[in-house]
């Protein structure tokens, strides 16, 4: 039970430093994750359940997240760019490993050896690709730079486990074989990228069979997609092969093998995309609400004055990295295809985007607490200052990126994105008003597509109630002239003033209001209670005399309901689209409620929802031709039409 309470806390930590970031968004979520494991970790009760074995963190928490990774990247980009993504993510992490575990040993013999220096070398060399993503997400970083970091994530993360794995035999041997090393480097990284793409593949060619021959089996091919990186990475560990490396190939050959599945189930697709992205950022989260849980009880194992001494030793390793990542790039062992103005600063940028992150902690974490029966003293400095690298690394990079680089802006603002969508749903509504089918159909449907825009606004309701009193104006003149020009009965116009008279009054505000609305409460009570126990007698007199004089208050509707539609049509303005929608939005209500006894033909609603929704997208790509608005937000709407699309299926089924 304690397990799980202690799941939960990390969950909730996970969800208010979320809300905090999106509150205030000027500092990197990470570190609002940090701040919220630290908070945690300071809560007297429970704070034991928050431990968790090394091995089930790279288990449950970085094989999915790396796996994720893949699937998300380009392999057509990835192999433009493998000689760089190579030349980073093997070739830099070796050197780096080498110059920082030496000069370390140098450095402080005393404290670390030679395999502790390189273990540790092996811990601060791999980049998290996820928080360089959070941290350059409002910055234009340059293309050239982003997808380079973005490939290097995803392999030297293998490469400094390999490394630490061959320090940790190394400390726990004592002796090293080079060319043992070499053989178990080859060996274990290209022998997960193997296993891995095959796994890959045979996971592909499952959910491809599943779904030829099945129609509804989201249930089914979503968990398969889920588990593949779990048993992808468990199997390559017990082969002694790199379970990370394994993960990361089999999601890229998902990602290559994706066409395969793009067009089979749309639906299994999107929801399987829609949790993936929901895992991710929980995991990532809880990544960082561990490391802020951790920090307390290894400060607190730890004096000022070494304190002090580690936070030095971890600013100089960040230098001493960062560098190496510098001229790594200037000395053209990376090529950025950078113009040669752009080249220096390229290459800064490059330094600024080694960011450390998940698996530099999962390594620390990895750390064993005994080697030969004896205790390992220096796991809690190492582990120190890997955590303070990665905050060091993140602190450093949200200070940086903004000041260095401009702010990523979108072609279009918030406003004309729900401005443009509200043109769009009313473009389709005047469409659908030409097409076939019944009233009573055509009501519901556009009552739907009205909802498309009117969520996401605030009503102004001074606004919203004079053009509600201007349309019921619209009315009255509507059927005067209709009584004038006998095509409706006095008595049949009377009741229909007092239809509406009622309704322009159940809209107004204020006490005589409140009262009218507690009055007719009441008085809708007794109406019910006197309904529910209707006599036949009643119920014969109801079709008798009642329904025509309903039938003939609707007739008088169908007539003065397009005059009305035509006004608001007239008068919205970009201003206004909010508030004449509602409005429009309430008479379509009311055609319901006329048409309310009628049958509805389940079939004809279907038709006019998939020819609203062609309507709204014929619009988007109209507007995106004539240039009206850009490609951007023509894709954004798309989207957002998509995502209603869907839901209106899914409600369906």
């Amino acid at each position: 039970m304690s397990t799980i309470f202690g799941i939960l806390m990390l969950l909730i930590a996970v969800v208010a430093a979320n809300v905090l970031h999106l509150l205030w968004p000027r500092l990197p979520l990470a570190i609002y994750q940090i701040l919220a494991g630290i908070i945690l970790a300071l809560i007297p009760v429970q704070s034991h359940t928050f431990e968790l074995d090394p091995k089930t963190f790279l288990l449950l928490i970085i094989a999915p997240l790396l796996f994720n990774d893949g699937q998300g990247t380009s392999p057509r980009e990835l192999s433009r760019n493998l000689k760089q993504t190579l030349s980073m993510a093997v070739t830099l992490v070796v050197f780096s490993v080498l110059v920082v575990g030496t000069g370390l040993h140098l450095a402080m013999a005393e404290t670390f050896s030679l395999p502790l220096a390189f273990m540790l070398g092996a811990i601060i060399a791999p980049t998290d690709a996820v928080a360089v993503k959070s941290l350059s997400a409002t910055v234009a970083m340059p293309r050239n730079v982003n997808r380079t970091l973005e490939h290097e994530a995803l392999f030297n993360d293998a490469s400094g486990l390999v490394l630490f794995g061959l320090a940790t035999s190394t400390l726990s041997s004592g002796h090293f074989s080079l060319g043992q090393g070499i053989f178990t480097f080859l060996y274990v990284f290209l022998g997960g990228i193997i296993f891995g793409a095959l796994i890959g593949f045979l996971a592909i060619q499952l959910r491809t069979t599943l779904m030829r021959t099945h129609v509804d089996i989201g249930r089914i091919v979503i968990p398969i997609n889920l588990m593949t990186p779990i048993v992808t990475y468990w199997f390559a560990e017990e082969l002694h092969l790199s379970g990370i490396l394994a993960v990361v190939a089999a999601g890229i050959v998902h990602a290559l093998l994706y066409t395969r599945l793009r067009l089979t189930s749309a639906k299994v697709q999107i929801a399987s995309t829609t949790i993936w992205s929901m895992v991710a950022d929980i995991l990532n989260g809880l990544v960082f609400v561990f490391l802020g849980v951790t920090l307390p009880s290894v400060l607190g194992n730890t004096s000022l004055a070494r304190l002090a001494k580690i936070f030095v030793v971890a600013i100089a390793l960040y230098l001493v990295m960062g560098a190496l990542r510098y001229f790594w790039s200037q000395l053209k062992f990376v090529d950025l295809h950078s113009k040669k103005k752009q080249r220096q600063k390229d290459s800064f940028l490059l330094s600024l985007g080694g960011i450390h992150g998940t698996i530099t902690l999962a390594m620390a974490f990895s750390i064993p607490h005994t080697i030969n029966g004896q205790p390992l003293a220096a796991r809690n400095t190492i582990i120190l200052i890997a955590a303070l690298v990665i905050i060091i690394s993140i602190t450093v990079g949200a200070l940086a990126f903004p000041r260095i680089l401009p702010a990523k802006k979108k072609s279009y603002r918030q406003s004309e994105f729900h401005y443009q969508l509200n043109k769009t749903v009313h473009y389709a509504i005047d469409q659908l008003a030409n097409e076939p089918g019944g009233a009573a159909e055509k009501a519901v449907v556009l009552n739907v597509l009205s909802s498309q825009s009117t969520l996401t606004f605030k009503t102004n309701q001074a606004r919203f109630q004079r053009i509600y009193d201007r349309a019921h104006e619209v009315e009255l003149a509507a059927i005067t002239k209709l009584s004038e020009e006998g095509k409706v009965t006095d008595k049949i116009a009377r009741l229909y003033v007092g239809l509406i008279s009622r309704e322009l009054a159940s809209h107004g505000d204020g006490l005589i209001n409140f009262c009218r609305g507690i009055y007719y409460r009441i008085k809708w009570h007794r109406v019910r209670h006197r309904v529910s126990h209707i006599t036949p007698a009643q119920t014969a007199y109801f079709k008798r005399e009642v329904a025509p004089i309903q039938q003939q208050v609707a007739r008088v509707f169908d007539l003065i309901y397009p005059q009305v539609i035509a006004y608001l049509n007239d008068i919205q303005t970009p201003a206004n689209t909010h508030e004449v929608t509602m409005v429009r939005r309430s008479y379509f209500n009311r055609q319901r409620f006329f048409r309310q006894h009628e049958h509805l033909d389940g079939e004809q609603i279907d038709i006019l929802f998939v020819a609203a929704f062609q309507f709204e997208h014929s619009y988007i790509q109209q507007a995106a031709a004539k240039g009206t608005i850009s490609v951007e937000l023509a894709n954004a709407l798309n989207e957002h039409i998509s995502t209603d699309q869907l839901v209106y299926i899914q409600s369906t089924n």
